[in-house]
């Protein structure tokens, strides 16, 4: 079926339910056509949305995926760490495919400024004796949000001001150098020709620099709509995920707020991305995790791999508790299952339907890493279809036993199926008719 036309009125959220990496690349740009203003919250250069448009494939690190479509403005909210020469090659990568980026992207002046040395403190961190490893991007964006909450941070709007910026980094590049020698590191840094380079990339970005917030509420009050787009997903929040096996930032629909400035009374939906079975990258408990040849398949058939760093994912299946809780945590209204297809060769389809430990049944999601290491997921299991659902764009051409499958993950969870991905391209999506989901874009 088609998409209806959105309402000007309604500000969305669309966010990852399970891990990130679920498809919401792909879902902020189909539906960023029915909005104004695609606005980005949180996290930094270590997230990837990758959109595929024809023949043509995007990997978005920073920028919304709403520059894509033509006179959308893209926003980057005050809740992100930003390296400006990465976001000035990713500017670059979308120039040079005839796309116009100044006039249409924004960035906040109160977003962090990611600096080199934030990376060598990363390696640092991850190396050191007797510290968990996270598994992280080694991108420094953990570093950069430990100094913003620290109150040491430089903002863009202190870059953008060199009488301003120049002590701050130097105090700031000092504390990292300090810490490197502390360890025995040789950091290799040279300080004054970052310093220089970043007054350099200052001045290439400062056109697209002002205070975003102000933008997005002029843009609200003058009846235009805003979809708010989340990085990673749900079980990765600082917060509310897998702690401390988790991202530096906000990723949940809270995030929303804190990390653009618009109040939550001017959002009007949440919608949460949840692929048809489930992934993570890098360390931390995963109760359903196939470690057998199943899982070799999911990532084979859904190129299970890093769009930023290329590192294979873990894979495994639906986890129904695990999306209860992360619906509980976001108040999703709708939910869109991505890569069903990446299921369409299985014989069967075990979900998790409930969790146990020490053989009772766990009825909250713990908040220890130890607890839910100490998981066992209760399956049930469904038949396969066994036939392609692969770009499939009406619900009532999937297979039965598809529909029996998103009929019950919708049962298990509690939360409504109302939009299908069956494959990377903007047509290969079902919009579920009579859902909440089509209601809420009608």
């Amino acid at each position: 079926m088609g998409l209806a036309v959105m309402s000007n009125r309604s500000n969305i959220i669309i966010l990852g339910a399970q891990w990130g990496d679920e498809g919401k690349g792909k879902v902020v740009d189909l539906f960023s056509e029915r909005f104004d203003v695609v606005a980005r919250y949180q996290g930094g250069h270590n997230a990837g949305h990758t959109v595929r448009i024809g023949e043509r494939k995007f990997v978005l690190k920073l920028i919304p995926s709403g520059i894509l479509r033509p006179g959308k403005k893209a926003v980057i909210g005050n809740g992100l760490v930003v390296d400006p020469a990465a976001l000035l090659e990713e500017i670059q990568m979308l120039e040079a495919a005839g796309l116009q980026v100044e006039g249409n992207l924004f960035i906040s002046n109160r977003a962090q400024v990611l600096l080199p040395s934030h990376r060598l403190m990363e390696k640092l961190g991850e190396a050191r004796p007797g510290r968990v490893s996270i598994g992280t991007t080694s991108r420094g964006i953990g570093p950069c949000y430990e100094d913003k909450i620290a109150r040491r941070g430089i903002r863009i709007g202190d870059l953008m001001d060199r009488e301003v910026f120049e002590p701050l980094f130097d105090t700031l590049v000092a504390e990292h150098q300090a810490a490197a020698r502390a360890l025995g590191v040789d950091d290799g840094l040279d300080p004054a020709a970052i310093r220089a380079e970043y007054e350099r990339l200052a001045e290439r970005i400062r056109p697209m620099v002002c205070d975003t917030a102000r933008l997005l509420h002029d843009a609200i009050a003058a009846g235009q709509s805003v979809m708010f787009e989340g990085a990673q997903g749900t079980m990765l929040d600082i917060d509310h995920g897998t702690y401390p096996f988790v991202t530096s930032s906000s990723a949940s629909a809270g995030g929303a707020s804190t990390g653009t400035g618009v109040p939550p009374t001017r959002i009007q939906g949440v919608i949460g991305v949840s692929k048809a079975y489930i992934t993570r990258v890098g360390g931390g408990p995963f109760p359903t995790e196939a470690l057998d040849s199943w899982g070799d398949q999911i990532r084979n058939r859904g190129n299970e791999f890093g769009s930023v760093t290329g590192r294979p994912r873990r894979c495994g299946w639906f986890d129904a508790p695990l999306m209860r809780y992360a619906a509980m945590i976001n108040g999703f209204d709708s939910l869109v299952v991505t890569k069903l297809d990446v299921l369409d060769e299985m014989e069967k389809l075990p979900v998790c339907v409930a969790y146990r430990s020490g053989g009772q049944e766990v009825a909250d999601m713990p908040a220890t890493a130890k607890g839910m290491a100490a998981l066992e997921p209760v399956y049930e299991c469904l038949p396969g279809w066994q036939s392609s659902t692969f770009g499939i764009s009406t619900y009532s051409e999937l297979p039965a036993r598809a529909r029996d499958y998103l009929d019950f993950l919708e049962e298990k969870s509690g939360v409504e199926v109302g939009c299908i991905s069956t494959g990377p391209e903007r047509n290969q999506t079902i919009v579920k008719p009579d859902s909440h989901f089509a209601r809420l874009f009608a």
